[in-house]
């Protein structure tokens, strides 16, 4: 993209109204996804936005047309769906959550059964975690996914023999994983802990998440910190790489940290509720935030002569420079 183009990148949300929404970037509506009949959990794009992949507390996955809105394909599970992953090329679907077990679909035989991924060491209970799946991501690159659950492991898998290769253990609760595609790095927050993992599998097979680096030692690909909040989401910027932003279960604010100490930078006061989740935009100019506070809304202000966005589903546009109380 130019410096004097308009992005072209969109955005979906979901929450525990059943309702998947598509925006364009500037947060304003595009359409609904209807046809769950619980909460969705998660819900992601595909690579070039011409399919939307969404989990859900109905206890079916679903693949979507964006172009109609219509359901491609809907995959019945037999309990709560807390994680979707598409693949790059939208022609497969990782699912995940309550059972324990991860899924993996081939859209061009969506009547044909799944192949499951299972733990090296699960014996004969034939699961992916030993708690609730929390999040799994694509690695385009290496054909692998990354997963964590409440069993507080991190576990790398070969999509190719379909089985588990690394796992890596994590000393607090995990709450979120999302993956940075640019940076091919791994946020993940459990606790206090904002760790970014490099999404290459570590040379170990087994291993566990270190403290947090040391202030006086440069960070290397594998960086952990530790901040003064509970931590319920991260995202690294995709450019610079210098600063990641953050939501919280203490506090409704938003906050921006630098890469190397986590020092914050800046603090925005839009939401009335916890903030659950943020991420990037794909050019780093915005970031998206979601709140459980049912006022949501777009905030703009001036950063080092760029521009910064924070929006959510309602929008509301504020001159530059211009702060919520």
């Amino acid at each position: 993209m130019q410096d004097d183009e308009e992005p072209n990148y969109m955005l979906v949300s979901s929450c525990k109204d059943g309702n998947p929404m598509l925006r364009d970037w500037t947060g304003d509506w595009i359409g609904t996804f209807i046809g769950h009949k619980g909460a969705v959990w998660s819900t992601k794009l595909s690579a070039d936005t011409s399919k939307a992949a969404t989990g859900s507390a109905d206890f079916t996955a679903k693949v979507w047309d964006t172009y109609t809105g219509g359901v491609l394909h809907s995959f019945p599970h037999n309990h709560i769906v807390r994680t979707v992953s598409i693949s790059p090329n939208a022609s497969h679907l990782l699912t995940a959550g309550h059972e324990k077990k991860i899924r993996l679909f081939d859209l061009a035989k969506p009547d044909a059964e799944p192949s499951f991924l299972y733990k090296r060491d699960g014996g004969d209970a034939k699961v992916s975690h030993d708690g609730t799946i929390k999040s799994v991501v694509w690695d385009r690159a290496r054909a692998m996914a990354v997963s964590c659950g409440d069993d507080k492991m991190v576990r790398w898998w070969d999509l190719r023999s379909q089985k588990e290769t690394h796992s890596m253990s994590v000393p607090d609760s995990i709450i979120s994983m999302e993956l940075s595609v640019p940076m091919e790095t791994l946020c993940l927050t459990a606790g206090k802990t904002v760790a970014f993992i490099p999404l290459e599998a570590p040379p170990s097979t087994t291993s566990a998440l270190p403290g947090p680096t040391p202030a006086d030692i440069e960070p290397g690909p594998l960086h952990v910190l530790r901040l003064p909040y509970n931590v319920s989401s991260a995202s690294i910027h995709p450019i610079w790489g210098d600063r990641f932003v953050t939501g919280s279960t203490d506090d409704p604010w938003v906050r921006v940290h630098g890469y190397q100490h986590g020092e914050e930078r800046e603090m925005y006061k839009g939401h009335h509720g916890p903030v659950h989740c943020i991420e990037y935009s794909p050019d780093g100019e915005m970031y998206a935030s979601g709140s459980e506070d049912d006022n949501s809304r777009e905030g703009v202000r001036a950063l080092e002569g760029r521009l910064v966005v924070q929006l959510v589903s309602k929008i509301l546009l504020l001159d530059a420079f211009d702060h919520y109380d």
